[in-house]
């Protein structure tokens, strides 16, 4: 019966977009090019008849064509890119891929995504934004410091690269040519412009996160050590619905935090992480692993973070850090592993209470 239901594949651009239609009774192959936004796609899915299957690669169009898709009652799934196998050849077109992402498709070879709603993917771009800007303000301070490196102008105080001091020091100083105070003179603008604008998106999740989707999660999230607001909205907002994951093996497989792995006959080797899923998300969870180097304690700050939460979530926190402070004393004292092995450890079994937390009802 389901072999005579249509399956595309989509290759979706701005202008145009290429769709691939294979015939699972025949075996037979079309393809079209279809002119226009990529809303016109769905117009096409139409015309193929009730109970088509279609795929498209997640990019730059987002998701907004799934969710138009779903409401006119088309099976319209997005599938990560990093499920397509890539092939080392010298031709690749539109109406290619989308001949292989159907062919993929009907084999069950890629895997695919969630579809955010869209308030889930408008919080989700404002922590991306704020991702952005602290990764631009590493590349300009990063600019700032090999400028000065470069006349052997050095901040001799104790308080710390890009402290309070460290930038009233470069506010007051004062070179010699012109050139070099033109240059001075923007990489210190662009330093402070960056420094205003993370502080006012900042402020903005401050205030938008309680009314987000997100908002439950994220208060439970802010019960653990080591995870802020803006930590916590970030792992929410990549991870999405944790309930999707029937197991917290499965979350750190999605967050990449799990060995790969090289098995043949009797043989098993481990190597490194797979770093599949979002990056963001990840690098999130080994920065807060950092904070279980130290003995279990509840401060002001998570103190402050804990009122008024599920007592269930507070236990799971506390937990969390005496399972994960004997782990940080077994593997680094003990086995003598490297720094950055263990924090990876601990991160992968943080995304476990995490998920334990997060899951709660």
């Amino acid at each position: 019966m389901h072999d005579h239901i249509p399956l595309a594949g989509l290759d979706v651009h701005a202008n145009q977009s290429h769709a691939a239609v294979l015939d699972r009774a025949s075996g037979e192959l079309t393809t079209k090019r279809v002119v226009g936004p990529p809303s016109n796609a769905l117009e096409f899915l139409e015309s193929l008849g009730p109970g088509v299957r279609a795929v498209y690669e997640a990019g730059p169009t987002g998701f907004g064509l799934a969710r138009d898709a779903r409401e006119r009652g088309i099976d319209l799934s997005v599938c990560s890119p990093s499920s397509i196998p890539r092939r080392n050849n010298r031709i690749k077109t539109d109406r290619r891929d989308a001949e292989r992402l159907v062919r993929l498709f009907a084999a069950g070879e890629l895997k695919l995504c969630r579809v955010p709603t869209v308030d889930e993917e408008r919080f989700r771009d404002l922590v991306r934004a704020r991702e952005d800007i602290r990764a631009d303000l590493m590349r300009a301070r990063h600019r700032m410091s090999k400028f000065l490196l470069r006349r052997d102008l050095r901040f001799g105080d104790r308080a710390g690269a890009w402290s309070t001091k460290h930038m009233n020091w470069l506010r007051r100083l004062r070179l010699e040519d012109p050139c070099s105070r033109a240059v001075h003179a923007d990489y210190l603008t662009s330093i402070e412009a960056l420094l205003q604008r993370r502080s006012a998106l900042d402020q903005a999740l401050e205030e938008l996160w309680p009314e987000s989707p997100f908002a439950e999660t994220v208060a439970r999230l802010r019960c653990f050590r080591g995870i802020n607001t803006l930590t916590a909205c970030g792992i929410a907002a990549e991870v999405g619905d944790f309930d999707r994951f029937r197991h917290p093996r499965k979350l750190s497989s999605y967050l990449g935090l799990v060995p790969s792995e090289w098995t043949s006959d009797e043989r098993r080797r481990l190597g490194r992480i797979t770093k599949a899923g979002p990056r963001h998300a990840r690098w999130l969870l080994v920065e807060a692993a950092h904070h279980y180097r130290h003995p279990p304690t509840v401060r002001d700050g998570l103190k402050a973070r804990q009122v008024g939460q599920d007592p269930r979530v507070c236990a799971v926190a506390w937990r969390a850090q005496k399972r994960l402070y004997a782990r940080y004393l077994k593997l680094s004292e003990r086995r003598r592993r490297k720094a950055g092995v263990v924090m990876v450890a601990l991160a992968r079994e943080l995304s476990s209470f995490i998920w334990e937390a997060a899951t709660l009802v």
